[in-house]
């Protein structure tokens, strides 16, 4: 039995995953498989039907399944994954008695996850690209009144994954399905502070799910560049099992730590978005991985065991003070949603003092296993460089000045528990930020 399928015993919402070559012919088994002859309706963007389109709609035809004419989204400009598209989508499925089949990457899965969740329906998809973690994860990423955020709702029913079409999938596309899983990495680290200081307990088998296949996924960037299909078959494994995680555990944590904050930021103030084709989610994470594991190797070189509780708690801003700066930087679009994310886990001073006590307590322990987990970021960067994903934040017009801001603004946006709450209550963000910066900091020895 493959990870996969030990996976998939647990899952909540799939039941059916068919991963392989030439697989396509069999999108009409697992549709029966699923929801028997229900109509279905193949929904799609002019780019993704032309890659599978006529071969998904034969495979449901020669099954029996009644077919409602596909909805096509315009391939150009590159489908965004805003509110507006799923009320579109969703607004159209309404008054079919139809199960969407998305043949999909990572927009439209999202796009047809969601709508398809809040008609309360199942639904299937047929994957285009190993491009990122959400085929089978709970909930959608969306921008919603311009804050990013994950829309719960239930992962598809089903998904089918042709590896040959994966692997001809478009060079960009893969690096970002490499830039969104290599996140894992400190995602993982992230948790194991979070765990250690009792604020979100590690569930073990979940952490499986995403730790197990993480390094294997990983591990042959040249040929994931190449289009090699062995390769492929590995990252696409590792994001699958990922996905698989977030649905066992009804939360993004087991994929996503502060690294994804960078990218969610940075999503809400458009950054890219314009582009054509836009600036991708997994681009951005990937960067931002980079940036935290950068950042833990600054972190990794102090005692945090040696904080000085006192000095740090007589520092520690009260809440109508954390709020005016968080109005002060942050445009009104995204305000209101930052304060009630960073409302939600700001300490009063006696819980900071017994927060602290524990990081000093603990550090020793945390330091080990946050050692382990991680990889250099010097190794993440040539990773990413490898597959043609996004090192540098020039290279995505974001200057120094907003780039260092960015650890800051990051740590606002959510109320999960990383590195950059860490060190935020410790009174160390600022001066670990600055190191990064400096002579001889990671970022001050790559050139601008």
């Amino acid at each position: 039995m493959s990870l996969i399928d030990q996976a998939l015993a647990d899952a909540t919402d799939t039941r059916a995953i068919e991963v392989g070559t030439d697989v396509l012919k069999r999108t009409g088994a697992v549709y029966t498989e699923l929801f028997g002859t229900r109509t279905a309706i193949v929904v799609a963007d002019e780019n993704t039907w032309a890659v599978a389109g006529e071969q998904v709609t034969a495979s449901l035809t020669a099954a029996g399944i009644p077919l409602a004419e596909p909805f096509i989204f315009p391939g150009v400009p590159t489908l965004y994954a805003s509110y507006e598209n799923v009320e579109t989508l969703r607004e159209h499925l309404r008054p079919l008695d139809a199960i969407a089949v998305s043949i999909a990457s990572g927009t439209l899965n999202d796009l047809t996850k969601l709508a398809s969740g809040e008609l309360e329906r199942e639904y299937m998809n047929v994957a285009t690209a190993a491009s990122m973690d959400g085929y089978t994860a709970y909930g959608s990423s969306i921008t919603k009144d311009g804050f990013k955020q994950t829309i719960f709702c239930p992962a598809p029913a089903g998904l089918v994954a042709d590896q040959h079409i994966l692997a001809a999938a478009p060079a960009r596309l893969t690096a970002t399905g490499v830039g969104d899983l290599i996140e894992k990495v400190p995602a993982g680290a992230d948790w194991i502070i979070a765990d250690e200081l009792g604020i979100e307990p590690i569930d073990h088998g979940v952490w499986d799910l995403v730790q197990g296949p993480l390094r294997a996924s990983l591990s042959d960037p040249e040929g994931l560049r190449d289009g090699d299909v062995a390769a492929i078959s590995g990252l696409t494994e590792g994001l699958i099992m990922s996905g698989l995680s977030m649905q066992a555990y009804q939360s993004s944590r087991p994929a996503s730590g502060a690294g994804h904050q960078f990218s969610h930021l940075w999503e809400m103030e458009k950054l890219g978005m314009h582009d054509e084709p836009p600036l991708s989610h997994g681009m951005k994470v990937g960067l931002g991985t980079i940036s935290l594991c950068a950042l833990y190797e600054v972190v990794l070189r102090r005692d945090l065991g040696a904080v000085d509780v006192e000095a740090a708690v007589a520092a520690w801003p009260s809440w109508p003070e954390r709020e005016a700066q968080i109005r002060s930087t942050f445009p009104d679009d995204l305000v209101e949603a930052t304060v009630a994310q960073s409302k939600a886990k700001h300490l009063e001073p006696e819980q900071l003092r017994e927060r602290l006590a524990l990081v000093k307590k603990t550090w020793p322990q945390i330091a080990e296993r946050v050692r382990a987990q991680l990889l250099p970021a010097a190794e993440i960067e040539r990773i990413l460089g490898v597959v043609g994903a996004v090192t540098h934040p020039a290279q995505i017009g974001v200057d120094r000045a907003r780039f260092r801001e960015t650890y800051f603004r990051a740590q606002a946006i959510r109320s999960r528990y990383t590195l950059l709450d860490l060190l935020f209550e410790t009174g160390l963000l600022t001066e670990c930020v600055d190191e990064l910066f400096t002579d001889g900091g990671f970022w001050a020895a790559r050139p601008w």
